[in-house]
């Protein structure tokens, strides 16, 4: 039976494809985005998430932590990430939830179970499953297995992919899905590399290989200020998308801080701390501009 690491299930979502959807995230991402939401989906192996004001200093995870790297210090609990196993022992034991470990196996048995309660507001929103991470082609045998399942059960499919995948990879996942949500980050491949720590020369032929193969695809941009909205990267991703065999429609997706409490929770560096989001103002006029190019693009998921 195939089984996934996931660590959330999130129902009623409006934003990750048409209608009404359950999306499955899914750990494991090669890239590693400095405005990245979801930390804790980058890594396959579950994440030690601490919430520090909410620990009563009983010292439970110490006793039950088995290799010693569950700790109480003057500044809070801790976790010893060089001696940590990752078993979640401290989690289970801790009576306020201070310490949470994140991601959990889950089999496509288990996971249709869970996607099923929602069939009722698939069928009345035109919506169904997206399986989003994280890079959910990470785990291509479990992603394909969950898509002909849902397939199945005659649910609409989306895959959320930050297309840093083989093209082999990618063709089977199409073949499967009804809907992928392809994210650019940037076109410059020496600006890629640093903010996203890949080069962008696979994902930006996946894209144009899709658009050849007829396939359906929303493509998403992140828009970072002082990353990737500048006039010379917004031309070029316009000219880009226009020059694609078939047209895509273009949603704009303005950095929010959401995610930045989650850093501070696994104990990471946030490296935008401080980065404003751009304003209403300032996304319209980019939209507008790239729509200027004939490409159809939206504001939001």
């Amino acid at each position: 039976m195939a089984s996934g690491v996931i660590y959330n299930i999130q129902r009623y979502s409006t934003h990750d494809g048409p209608g009404i959807r359950t999306t499955v995230f899914m750990k494991g991402c090669p890239l590693a985005c400095w405005w990245c939401h979801n930390p804790e989906g980058r890594d396959i192996k579950p994440d030690h998430s601490i919430a520090a004001s909410r620990c009563i200093g009983c010292g439970e995870c110490e006793e039950a932590c088995p290799e010693g790297a569950a700790l109480l210090t003057p500044d809070g609990p801790i976790v010893d990430l060089d001696h940590c196993i990752h078993c979640g022992a401290c989690a289970e034991v801790c009576p306020t939830e201070a310490r949470s470990l994140i991601g959990r196996e889950i089999s496509v048995d288990e996971l249709m179970l869970e996607v099923g309660k929602d069939r009722i507001f698939y069928e009345e929103s035109g919506g169904g499953v997206t399986f989003s991470g994280g890079e959910p082609l990470m785990q291509l045998e479990f992603l394909l297995a969950a898509l002909e399942a849902c397939r199945e059960s005659c649910y609409h499919t989306v895959v959320d992919t930050s297309g840093s995948a083989s093209m082999d990879t990618l063709e089977r996942v199409a073949a499967e899905a009804d809907l992928l949500l392809f994210d650019l980050k940037h076109m410059d491949d020496a600006v890629h590399r640093r903010y996203v720590g890949a080069s962008n020369v696979q994902i930006l032929e996946n894209l144009s290989q899709l658009a050849k193969m007829g396939q359906d695809v929303w493509v998403r941009l992140p828009l970072i200020p002082g990353v990737n909205d500048d006039e010379q990267n917004i031309d070029a991703t316009a000219t880009f998308l226009a020059s694609l065999e078939k047209q895509y429609p273009l949603h704009l997706l303005p950095y929010h801080r959401v995610g930045s409490d989650k850093y501070r929770r696994l104990g990471k560096p946030y490296p935008m701390a401080g980065l404003e989001p751009p304003s209403e103002e300032q996304t319209a006029v980019i939209a507008e501009h790239m729509r200027s190019y004939g490409i159809e693009v939206r504001i939001g998921g």
